[in-house]
């Protein structure tokens, strides 16, 4: 597989030595946004930020998070169960880019990520947080009630290790990535990335329990909670909950708009992630 050049991709270590792919584009001067995709994703979700006027005023990076896309993919479960491996990832990828103080944008899963990142190294050298129907909770009874219930209802296939079981599922989860209906070609250009994650690095990274909490009320960097209104997947009680946290967190909800907004309504997305970074420099 050979990725656009123009994306000056790169191998970068992280936690605990996994090699991890990245990407960027725009002149390395600009502000930085870094973009963490969620479960079982990979880095090209991004692909509408990437080829977007955003790349013209900000440096944009991202990168496919360990277990997904283009980065090793290790056998053992603590691979992605133990946070530090997480945050070390993000720390690695800060330092090998020379990013100063970036805003962090994470989806879905990305929301522990980042959480993980701040809960090891602090907030000293980001400049804000972009919660994207982002979860922050897992692993109990309260965490649970933010999923949708359709997610919990395919979870024990998403984690099988049957690959007919499995692959049905992952069509179920695609189909629930929007609102409207995903044409032919993006269904199958995110059902292609989601089905190359191995069943045992799904298992891994939902056999956590994370209370975040701590980490939510401790935030002092600007914040902004991005969310779909119709999302299924992450309801919107998970930014209420975070929200509830952060008392300075700007939100800005989508109407018609599922689990991926940066893909659904990519221009009102990048508008908004503009905005917030900006206004980050600005303070």
């Amino acid at each position: 597989m050979k990725p656009d050049p123009k994306f000056h991709g790169r191998f970068v270590e992280g936690g605990g030595g996994v090699k991890l792919f990245v990407e960027a584009i725009g002149n390395p001067a600009n502000p930085p946004i870094l973009l963490i995709h969620g479960f079982s994703q990979c880095r090209l979700a991004w692909d509408r930020q990437f080829e977007s006027p955003l790349a013209a005023d900000f440096y944009l990076a991202r990168l496919d998070i360990r277990g997904h896309g283009l980065s090793d993919k290790p056998r053992e479960a603590a691979a992605y169960q133990n946070g530090k491996h997480w945050a070390d990832d993000i720390h690695a990828v800060i330092r090998a880019l020379g990013l100063k103080r970036p805003v962090l944008s994470g989806w879905s899963y990305g929301g522990y990520i980042m959480c993980d990142y701040v809960r090891h190294y602090g907030q000293e050298a980001i400049g804000g947080l972009n919660f994207v129907d982002a979860a922050t909770e897992l692993g109990s009874d309260e965490a649970s009630r933010m999923l949708g219930p359709a997610l919990l209802a395919l979870a024990p296939a998403l984690l099988s290790n049957n690959a007919a079981e499995s692959s049905l599922a992952l069509g179920s989860f695609v189909d629930l990535l929007t609102h409207d209906e995903l044409d032919p070609h993006d269904f199958y250009f995110f059902l292609g990335f989601n089905a190359a994650v191995p069943p045992h690095v799904r298992q891994g990274m939902f056999d956590r329990k994370l209370d975040n909490r701590d980490v939510l009320r401790g935030l002092k960097v600007p914040v902004l909670i991005t969310h779909g209104r119709e999302d299924q997947l992450v309801l919107t009680t998970s930014a209420d909950f975070i929200a509830s946290h952060i008392p300075h967190a700007s939100r800005v909800d989508y109407p018609r708009c599922g689990h991926a907004p940066f893909f659904e309504v990519a221009d009102q997305f990048n508008r908004d992630l503009a905005a917030f970074a900006r206004k980050r420099l600005a303070d």
